[in-house]
């Protein structure tokens, strides 16, 4: 009885791909009969779904159907006070499981919008049913929309439409911006300087960011095939967004951390380097352990491989919290500073260094609320390709900043207490005010 339930948990769990194998037990599905077998976004007037049955016998003798339900209906269903045969036999769509190969059309679709799949047999409503050892219903379900031309061959939902030809597009992008300017930053690397440090943990984070891009585009390339794709490619996507991301908190927060601790405690002739206060260590360590713990746990929260996650989970929530504090940290001690100090280079380093933090910081929770006000198909396309070019974006203004001469080096060599990074205290100024 349990490895009957953990098999069918694993089916829902893996429930958002797009061709599902398994088996249908009844006793799994008497116990949690408000549990979908798969869910997806259908559009357009000749979506299908298709299914094959490799035990028919079995599946007549247990009168084994299918029911469908737009998810909207299904959630008001549940808020009425209706027995389990009843909510079914309220179901939009219905298949009997007796062929071996079936389709079934789901047409009259007003505008693109999410389904349920239910398993349902003679057993999932009956009370006194005890016999849990019956052989379960074993299957393979495909879930299709029409392509351009109208046929149903496209493995995507209406959610998903679109993301492997941007990703295509990206990678493109990431290749040409690669040829043009790897020797020139390469060269700029091995010369040293004062963001030496700063730009090789850009670059590695831009490296992880192409890395999930590409591997991405592996997954839904081979998912427009099969409905299935590569789920190692999905994973690998992920760890190098996780990774990334915690680089780019790391850099940010290291070289904010010259504004926001002991700015004021610092000798005038001493100039500030990266992470060199253990009060700034801490801090950035500890928010950067916070941010793991927190990506890690929404990975495991929400198994959705090539998502951006809509922000549903708990672990989502606290994260977009940690976003906009640390957002909100910067920007009342950037104004602070802004506000006293004198030199226009220096303020203008100062704001524009902060405007990259803050999109870097907020594009995500901005997008993820902005995406609420939309249907549920275009959340997860709007998240995705809003944060990849926000984030794409953050990173270039970082890039001009850090390699641009006539603005931060020239304020890096006035060795100001107020400026991280600047040139080793070794280094003698030679531009003053």
């Amino acid at each position: 009885m349990r490895r009957r339930v953990f098999l069918w948990l694993i089916l829902c769990v893996a429930a958002r791909g797009k061709t599902l194998r398994g088996g249908f037990s009844s006793a799994a599905a008497r116990a949690q009969p408000g549990r979908p077998a798969a869910r997806f976004q259908f559009r357009g007037d000749h979506a299908v779904l298709c299914i094959r049955i490799n035990n028919v016998a079995t599946a007549v003798g247990k009168e084994a159907r299918l029911h469908l339900f737009r998810a909207e209906e299904w959630l008001d269903l549940q808020d009425q006070d209706h027995s389990c045969t009843e909510k079914f036999s309220k179901a939009q769509l219905t298949m009997s499981m007796n062929h071996t190969e079936q389709n079934m059309t789901v047409s009259q679709i007003p505008y693109p919008e999410t389904w349920y799949v239910f398993y349902v047999d003679k057993f999932t409503c009956e009370e006194n049913y005890e016999n849990s050892e019956s052989e379960d219903v074993q299957f393979e379900m495909v879930l299709l929309n029409p392509d351009a031309e109208g046929n149903p061959l496209d493995h995507f939902s209406a959610g998903e439409s679109g993301l492997h030809e941007f990703f295509s597009i990206l990678i493109l992008v990431y290749f040409v911006a690669a040829c043009i300017y790897t020797q020139s930053l390469w060269q700029t690397v091995k010369k040293s300087g004062p963001m030496h440090a700063a730009l090789k943990v850009l670059s590695t984070a831009l490296l992880l960011q192409a890395g999930s891009a590409l591997a991405n585009y592996l997954h839904f390339s081979s998912y427009s095939k099969d409905g299935i794709g590569a789920p190692l490619m999905g994973s690998l996507a992920e760890l190098c967004d996780v990774v990334s991301q915690i680089q780019m908190l790391y850099l940010l927060l290291s070289l904010c951390m010259g504004w926001t601790v002991g700015r004021m405690k610092k000798s005038q002739s001493r100039p500030l380097q990266w992470d060199s206060t253990p009060t700034s260590t801490g801090i950035a360590v500890v928010v950067v352990v916070m941010q793991s713990i927190l990506l890690i746990w929404e990975q495991f929260e929400d198994t959705n491989h090539h998502s951006y996650h809509l922000h549903y989970s708990l672990a989502s929530g606290l994260l977009t919290g940690l976003r906009v504090c640390l957002a909100l940290s910067l920007a009342c001690s950037l104004y602070q500073i802004i506000t006293v100090e004198r030199s226009t280079l220096k303020r203008e380093f100062y704001i524009t260094f902060a405007k990259a933090c803050i999109l870097w910081f907020l594009c995500h929770p901005c997008l993820a609320t902005i995406s609420l006000i939309f249907r549920d198909y275009q959340r997860e396309k709007i998240i995705t390709i809003g944060v990849i070019l926000c984030q794409a974006v953050s990173m270039v203004v970082l890039y001009r900043l850090f390699l641009s001469h006539s603005l931060y080096w020239e304020v890096s060599s006035l060795s100001s207490v107020t400026l991280p990074l600047t040139v080793p205290s070794g280094h003698k100024s030679r531009h003053h005010f």
